[in-house]
């Protein structure tokens, strides 16, 4: 299994971060209803779960892209390097969004879309 693909594995796991961070930081969690509670949080938490949402929203471009990158043939250094550049990506634009950072927040979103563009055509 390369590094990019261990990524890809990583990624699977920062939305539930975040959605526990917002379960378990609010008060009066109640999982019989896990979705209304999510929508009545406020703050940090709240934040959270947006994040988790935005995560959810940025796997599947990400994933595709690192398979695509392998089915080109891409160097593999350049493969792992750039998957693990998005990773760094996604961990800080939670910890920006948690913390109310919008312009960071922002900015690496907008490096992580440019990695994950770049996974599709960096082996052609």
């Amino acid at each position: 299994m390369t590094i990019a693909y261990i990524c890809v594995v990583i990624m699977i796991f920062i939305p539930l971060f975040c959605t526990g961070y917002a379960k378990f930081s609010g008060k009066g969690y109640d999982n019989r209803s896990p979705r209304e509670y999510l929508e009545r949080l406020e703050g940090k938490a709240k934040r959270a779960h947006f994040a988790q949402l935005n995560s959810f929203e940025n796997f599947p471009p990400f994933a595709a892209g690192v398979i695509v990158a392998h089915q080109l043939h891409a160097a593999q250094t350049a493969i792992d390097s750039l998957a693990v550049a998005f990773v760094l990506m996604r961990i800080l634009y939670v910890f920006f969004y948690i913390q109310d950072q919008p312009a960071w927040r922002s900015t690496v979103w907008v490096i992580g879309l440019m990695i994950t563009v770049m996974l599709f055509f960096i082996g052609a």
